[in-house]
């Protein structure tokens, strides 16, 4: 039997929270998390909680998922790989009233020549991901890769996770295939924070948040994928992050500046002090990770 023939998930509505932060804060916040949360199972390196991820994402001839046109602005088709492995997950993102859910199924390299066929062929995990790129007319338009650090926990309302992105680079592509070209740098002096999580923040990532005097930010890879590879310009639209300055300005470090230092010890506010005390809460609840 195929590996990719009973290799199907679909995950469940979550929330994801983004931030961009400075080198120097990504090492704090990294150290933060390896003393709080178990290392992520998936991770194979020497330090069991960082792994290269390279992925291909489509859009159409006029590029209706960067601009987010009507239904096109709900959902991102992708191929993932991890490291350097013979198999790759064909995604589907879905955002619904600001949450997340993820279709995604594990399919072999050799596999992904089928996508580049004219009909459908039943009968392989990734015949659902093959439908959806005809019927939409999405092609494969860039290779993004970066370097992930991923932190994981179990709470009694379920998963937790912590993400930090860097050395973002990006590359044109014309096939459905991976290259070995790096491409462009994308991200010189931010690095991509997430925080992942189902139902409320929980106490934990609160703290994290005030510790570090951390902002949110609406951002996507591919979007600035899209700008700095030259392949579709931002138009002025009346929802955040469709404007320049909210990704590629940012991320190149014209954004406002923040304070990025965390507070002297000591001297932190009643609030802080609040989620500190939710924080050590938080942490007993913590269940094993599996």
């Amino acid at each position: 039997m195929s590996p990719s023939t009973d290799m199907r998930e679909n995950r469940e509505f979550a929330s994801e929270i983004k931030f961009l932060v400075r080198p120097a804060l990504a090492a704090q916040i990294r150290d933060w998390a390896r003393a709080r949360l178990a290392p992520d199972p998936h991770a194979q390196c020497e330090t069991g909680d960082a792994y290269p991820i390279t992925s291909l994402y489509f859009d159409t001839a006029r590029f209706d998922v960067f601009h987010r046109r009507g239904s096109f602005g709900r959902g991102k088709c992708r191929i993932r790989r991890y490291g350097a492995s013979e198999v790759v997950f064909l995604e589907r993102k879905l955002k619904t009233r600001g949450l997340l859910a993820k279709r995604r199924s594990l399919v072999t390299l050799d596999e992904l020549e089928r996508l580049a066929e004219a009909e459908v062929q039943r009968g392989w995990a990734g015949c659902w991901f093959h439908r959806r790129l005809l019927a939409r007319s999405l092609k494969p338009v860039c290779q993004i890769s970066y370097r992930r650090t991923a932190r994981v926990a179990m709470t009694r309302r379920g998963p937790i996770r912590l993400t930090l992105d860097d050395d973002l680079r990006a590359v044109r592509v014309g096939g459905v295939r991976f290259g070995a070209q790096e491409g462009a740098r994308l991200s010189e002096d931010r690095i991509i924070l997430e925080l992942k999580f189902r139902h409320e923040m929980p106490a934990l990532f609160k703290y994290l948040v005030e510790e570090f005097a951390l902002e949110a930010q609406p951002f996507s890879k591919y979007r600035l994928a899209a700008i700095k590879l030259g392949l579709a310009r931002e138009t002025a639209t009346g929802f955040p992050e469709r404007n320049l300055a909210d990704t590629a300005e940012a991320i190149s470090g014209s954004c406002s500046s923040r304070r990025e230092e965390a507070p002297v010890r000591g001297q932190k506010s009643e609030a802080s002090q609040s989620l500190l005390t939710s924080a050590a809460t938080a942490m007993k609840e913590v269940l094993p990770y599996a």
